[in-house]
């Protein structure tokens, strides 16, 4: 038998020859069989050491001749031997090439009954929505409740046609990454695929089908600079495709077609956000709260680690319950009569794109409450499918308004998030004004980074700058302290109006009296 324990030198032991194979055997080519071997007569040191391919029949004669020759044996016994190694040698190199091809097999894990039906129970509760947050609570997302629950639903867009993307974005230190990772946790190992640094051509690689509805998760947008393109191709057209020259076995050169086939859910984290605006575009942007309550809220947890008094069965059974959920959602289609009464309000940018996001989040919280619609078919072409509802709507607005307010903002997230704590300072301390070392010193920001906001907040006529009357010095002042709140009331407005529409158009105003008057019908 042939003895593989130690992998760079095999044993083969007969009653006549011991035969070692230096450095093991290749799984590449099946067509040869080309080994280095040492063989020597039992309790001899004359040793002959020789590289051949056992499927050349004219070398193996010549080495059966040398063998007979070198070590004074028979030539049958010598062909004998190495037919009988060569046989071994297959029969381990296709156990080698099955166990290679198991352990590339991604990993799939069936759910027992007991599981199936927990999950099942989970997601025809009421208020799922509320539920699956407070679990992704349990489950060590400490804080970010309305970010964290935006983030599965879009993780969640992976087993759809047309699933969504996210950046997180925020300074530096204040948790993106480690947000993106723990709710990535609720996520099947089956279904995500998690990259730190790509080369450029490396999607291009990966199987025909391998990335399809994959969720695949950038550490940080940076070091994965050089495939923005075909990463943003791929989210827009589902698919990209390099052509490229290859040499076949014969030598001959041709044009071959590298084909990558989405769809996939992309999420990333940086700090830059108008450098990636193109991925930015395409994806919706989650900004990290930096509030001092998300400090204390974070830190708490921290400290709770370190004593040991957090429940870790607790969170690993809440990370289990969702992923088996995640695993019993299937691909169905999701149709929103009520999509027409939808409209953007009027200060989104790039209201075309943002428009097709919006529906599409609608679309994922109905895919993912699929076990309480009853599903439908369609009498043409005998698909089945299931319906938006009014409740489907109004949950997405309230996650989604922070999403458009962003949309809608003329200043980057970090600027806006500093001129909404210089807002708060101003109004604690009762002042209209304002200079740059006063707040570079109760803010606590670098004089760099202050003079980088002031000179955007100047340029879009949200700071101004006036001068004192009494020490002829300048200063700088707030335009409207109420802009921004008056932004998200007009969208709110917006989105509830378009409620209003869908109402209107399931229940009409009015209804006729006994007496035959008309009298109107309150709507809600």
């Amino acid at each position: 038998m042939l003895n593989t324990t130690n992998p760079n030198n095999y044993e083969y032991i007969t009653k006549h020859l011991e035969i070692h194979i230096l450095g093991g055997i290749k799984l590449g080519k099946l067509e040869s069989l080309r080994i280095t071997l040492s063989i020597q007569k039992l309790k001899e040191h004359n040793i002959l050491r020789h590289s051949i391919d056992l499927y050349n029949d004219n070398q193996l004669e010549k080495f059966v001749r040398t063998i007979a020759e070198r070590l004074e044996i028979g030539t049958s016994v010598a062909r004998r031997t190495l037919q009988d190694l060569t046989k071994e040698i297959e029969n381990y190199r296709f156990l080698l090439i099955g166990q290679y091809k198991e352990s590339m097999t991604p990993y799939r894990k069936e759910l027992n009954a007991s599981e199936i039906k927990q999950a099942e129970t989970f997601l025809k509760s009421k208020d799922l929505l509320k539920k699956t947050n407070e679990l992704i609570g349990k489950a060590g997302v400490i804080g970010e409740e309305h970010n964290r629950q935006t983030m599965f639903l879009i993780f969640t867009s992976r087993k759809t046609n047309n699933p969504l993307h996210c950046i997180s974005l925020g300074s530096s230190g204040v948790g993106k990454t480690h947000l993106q990772s723990k709710v990535s946790e609720l996520i099947p190992e089956e279904d995500k695929i998690e990259i730190t640094v790509l080369s450029a051509n490396a999607f291009y690689y990966f199987n025909r089908t391998e990335l399809q509805h994959k969720l695949i998760l950038i550490e940080d947008l940076d070091g994965a600079e050089s495939v923005l393109y075909p990463l943003r191709e791929l989210q827009t057209k589902k698919r990209i495709t390099k052509t490229v020259v290859h040499k076949d076995t014969k030598g001959t050169t041709r044009t071959i077609h590298l084909t990558v086939e989405g769809p996939v859910s992309v999420a990333g984290c940086t700090t830059q956000e108008h450098i990636y605006e193109d991925n930015s575009n395409r994806s919706f942007l989650l900004y990290i709260d930096e509030s001092a309550e998300q400090d204390i809220r974070i830190m708490n947890y921290q400290r709770l680690i370190s004593a040991g008094k957090v429940n870790d069965e607790a969170e690993h059974k809440s990370r289990e319950l969702l992923k088996n959920v995640q695993r019993i959602l299937k691909p169905i289609k999701v149709v929103n009569p009520f999509a027409e009464y939808l409209e953007l309000p009027k200060s989104v940018f790039k209201p075309r794109r943002t428009n097709s996001h919006y529906l599409q989040f609608i679309e994922i919280i109905t895919f993912y409450k699929q076990y309480q619609r009853e599903s439908k078919v369609d009498t043409q072409t005998g698909e089945i499918y299931i319906e938006t509802t009014i409740e489907d709507i109004q949950e997405a607005n309230e996650l989604i308004i922070d999403v458009l307010l962003r949309k809608s903002d003329t200043i980057t997230g970090a600027t806006r998030n500093y001129l909404e704590s210089l807002k708060d300072y101003l109004k604690q301390h009762n002042q209209t004004t304002f200079t740059n070392s006063e707040i570079r010193r109760n803010l606590r920001i670098k004089e760099t980074t202050l003079r980088r906001y002031n000179a955007q907040l100047l340029a879009e006529n949200y700071i101004q700058r006036v001068q004192k009357a009494k020490t002829k010095s300048y200063c700088f002042e707030v335009v409207d302290v109420d802009e921004y709140s008056n932004l998200k009331e007009q969208i709110n407005s917006a989105l509830q109006n378009c409620i209003i529409q869908i109402e209107l158009a399931i229940s009409p105003p009015s209804r006729h009296g006994q007496n035959g008057e008309v009298k109107e019908k309150k709507v809600s």
